[in-house]
């Protein structure tokens, strides 16, 4: 599938028609890609469509959920039905980082006869790439990984390369077994736009998923979508506008986190080490834009954000000793931040 339908944007005078029509078609798109991932995919259309709003908004995803729930089919398919090069990198305790990034290697010339060195990319340049149980890596494997989410280049043998366009990283980790593991430190889970939890199946589906993959079924997704397609949708998504209220709500929930702040909920004091940054108020802003956009809207709302806040921020709060003694769960203390926050400031605190 060729971007030629999607507008192009002005950068400069962006018009309001192009951006119009440009939303329609980014929709459509959506609903199709849904439809092709779910005739791989049985169930899980929460986990899809979030998945779906990190890809448009640009960011990068963490999948956590038991084994065998589809976590690895789910990326596969979505590699299948958007045409991106896909490549799966398989975390074990041995692994390297120049297995993830590349390395020089020496290697004959064949015009000249000359041995040179040359670099052999790694399996990080491709556009869609799955960290399967990133958290059985040393952190220094997994920083390697997560330096290439953030700035989209790898540098070796003092050169920097870019990485392609688009670049989507969709890590998976097991919550339950942890001897062997290695967890991601707060800094670089702050790097995963979304994290998505994948529940167990109902028992429609899993009757559903016995029957497809037993039978004569054809689950492959077809293309619904391309890599400049990706590029245009995500510079479309931008031109969404944020109302100074919603912006302003936004502002007051990340620092409804902070634990001592002004905004801080009684109910949960001494249940926050950690708050969420800056970086989590920019996530928060750019799924609620991709949200609105697939609900059929050009501004963001502030149901929009309280929507999308659990995915947002759950690996960006860090829970005192007391709260998990007491096993109040992430989710938990962001559901009670967003039923004390006001929607809007009747007050002068800063």
């Amino acid at each position: 599938m060729s971007d030629a339908g999607l507008p192009r944007l002005d950068a400069e005078r962006p018009d309001i028609d192009s951006i119009r029509r440009g939303c329609d078609l980014v929709r459509a798109t959506f609903q199709r890609v849904r439809g092709e991932i779910g005739r791989a995919v049985v169930g899980q259309r929460r986990v899809v469509d979030e998945t779906l709003v990190a890809l448009f908004a640009g960011g990068h995803v963490l999948l956590e959920g038991v084994p065998g729930l589809g976590k690895t089919l789910l990326v596969r398919s979505l590699s299948e039905a958007l045409q991106l090069d896909f490549s799966r990198i398989q975390f074990t305790p041995d692994l390297m980082p120049a297995d993830i990034t590349g390395t020089n290697i020496v290697a004959r010339d064949e015009g000249t006869g000359r041995r040179a060195f040359c670099f052999r990319p790694g399996p990080i340049f491709s556009q869609l790439v799955l960290a399967d149980e990133i958290n059985r890596a040393t952190p220094k494997s997994q920083a390697a990984l997560l330096e290439a989410m953030q700035e989209g280049t790898v540098t070796c043998g003092g050169e920097t390369r870019p990485l392609p366009a688009p670049f989507f990283v969709m890590a998976t980790q097991n919550p339950i077994e942890q001897e062997g593991t290695y967890p991601l430190p707060e800094a670089q889970l702050d790097r995963f736009l979304l994290k998505i939890t994948v529940p167990y199946a109902s028992r429609r589906e899993v009757g559903e998923i016995l029957e497809r993959t037993t039978g004569s079924y054809d689950t492959t997704p077809r293309p619904a979508m391309d890599a400049a397609f990706i590029r245009s949708a995500q510079e479309l998504v931008r031109e969404l506008v944020v109302a100074p209220h919603v912006q302003d709500y936004v502002v007051r929930l990340v620092l409804a986190t902070h634990p001592g702040g002004v905004y801080h909920p009684d109910a949960i004091r001494n249940m926050v080490a950690v708050g969420v940054s800056p970086r989590g108020g920019q996530a928060l802003i750019t799924a609620a834009k991709v949200v609105a956009l697939m609900d059929g809207r050009y501004g963001v709302s502030i149901e929009d954000v309280r929507s999308i806040a659990h995915v947002t921020l759950r690996h960006r709060i860090i829970r005192t000793f007391e709260a998990e003694t007491d096993r109040v769960e992430t989710d938990e203390l962001i559901t009670a931040i967003i039923e004390a926050l006001p929607r809007t400031d009747g007050g002068d605190a800063a």
